[in-house]
């Protein structure tokens, strides 16, 4: 029994985020580590919850295997009632044949089926990739008052960063009168942040091309333009609150960065609007005698018998005496060796940082894949890449690309 829904909420989650490189060899980018203890798909999926959407349809592709088992029946976010749930939704063979999701829109379009289950009045399609905070009943409501067909969530970014994105120009109404995909030279600066929300009749019409069986593949490049085109009533809802795209690793340090300090941009700590996350069982972290933190988040499970300073550290870590890490982000289960010295840099998941070894520095961002091995004595220079699972040592940096 399926139960007749306002709005059915579409994360796109499939995504390679090749920018990101070593962070995403074995893993989709929705699913990489963020703020110590999240994952960035934990915002949207938040988002949902917080505004009152309980049916979710997570879009997987690219190497979805730790992202499906890590959203599982949804019940970190209380997706998992009777009436609604979160649904991983991967491409699958279909009656005459199978294929993957092309891009955005096609990914909608090869899961028509599932929506129409619940009879949506409004279909709200959001990127797994982003890390902000939005109520998006406001969005509905601006939607409703404006009968729009479909309306874009946009933000001001800096002129220097518009080619990134699509850009947004609309009348005074905020009515979109034109729309440019990751333009060379950008005539605004008014981004999509990649929230769509469409009245659901008039997106599967405008879903379907004149030629039979044919979908339009993406939203940016086709849906949106032939809209604008067609003389729909497209709008462009505002939004103030923070907002990032972590594609690259330096926006993703730059975001993690941003988390430290006394008021940031982005509050994690906000009892009024929580971003929930499947959470290790862990014990509390602990800082021994001769262990120093400063101006760190440091997650449960971790021993401190170094120097921690400005630094983002997930479960598990540990930091063994004399060791220091300084500007960096540590995921889940990584050890760093005595005397060693980890400057800028980000670790993935379960790696080894054995004893006596030199990481990063102050210049651009090393990083470290899963499980790689870093021998000791080694010396890796600022802006090294060490792949997943692969091994260095001091002569010989397996990896570094």
């Amino acid at each position: 029994m399926f139960f007749k829904k306002k709005c059915v909420a579409m994360i796109l989650a499939g995504g390679q985020g090749s920018r990101l490189g070593v962070l995403t060899k074995y893993r989709a980018k929705p699913a990489v580590p963020y703020g110590g203890k999240y994952k960035i798909i934990d915002f949207p999926l938040s988002n949902c919850i917080h505004s009152g959407l309980d049916t979710v349809g997570v879009l997987t592709q690219y190497e979805p295997l730790e992202l499906n088992a890590y959203i599982g029946t949804g019940s970190p976010w209380d997706l998992d009632s009777i009436t609604g749930g979160a649904f991983v939704l991967p491409p699958y063979m279909k009656y005459e044949r199978g294929e993957w999701y092309s891009g955005t829109a096609n990914a909608i379009y090869q899961n028509i089926y599932f929506i129409d289950r619940y009879q949506p009045e409004y279909l709200l399609v959001l990127s797994g990739d982003h890390i902000y905070k939005m109520d998006y009943n406001e969005m509905i409501d601006f939607h409703i008052k404006n009968e729009a067909d479909a309306t874009i969530a946009v933000i001001e970014v800096p002129s220097y960063e518009a080619s990134r994105f699509g850009i947004i120009h609309t009348d005074e109404e905020m009515r979109v009168v034109d729309f440019e995909e990751k333009p060379k030279n950008p005539k605004g600066n008014l981004a999509s942040m990649g929230v769509y929300l469409f009245s659901w009749e008039k997106l599967k019409k405008n879903l379907i091309c004149e030629s039979p069986g044919k979908a339009a593949d993406d939203f940016g490049h086709d849906i949106i333009p032939g809209m604008i085109e067609k003389g729909d009533k497209l709008y462009a809802f505002p939004f103030q609150g923070y907002w990032k795209d972590v594609g690259t690793v330096e926006s993703l340090w730059e975001a993690s960065m941003e988390l430290l300090g006394d008021h940031p941009a982005l509050d994690l700590f906000d009892t009024s609007w929580r971003i929930f996350s499947r959470n290790p069982n862990k014990p509390p972290h602990y800082v021994a005698g001769g262990g120093r933190v400063k101006n760190s988040i440091v997650s449960e499970g971790c021993y401190i018998y170094g120097s921690v300073e400005n630094s983002i550290l997930f479960p598990g870590v540990v930091v063994e005496k004399n060791a220091t890490v300084i500007d960096s982000i540590v995921m889940q289960e990584t050890r760093i060796m005595k005397n060693s010295k980890v400057i800028k840099t980000i670790l993935d998941e379960e790696v080894l940082i054995e004893k006596n070894c030199v990481v990063g520095g102050r210049e651009d961002i090393t990083v470290v894949g899963t499980a790689a091995i870093v021998k000791e004595g080694t010396v890796l220079p600022p802006g090294k890449k060490i792949s997943p699972k692969d091994l260095t040592s001091a002569k010989v940096c397996g990896g570094v690309m």
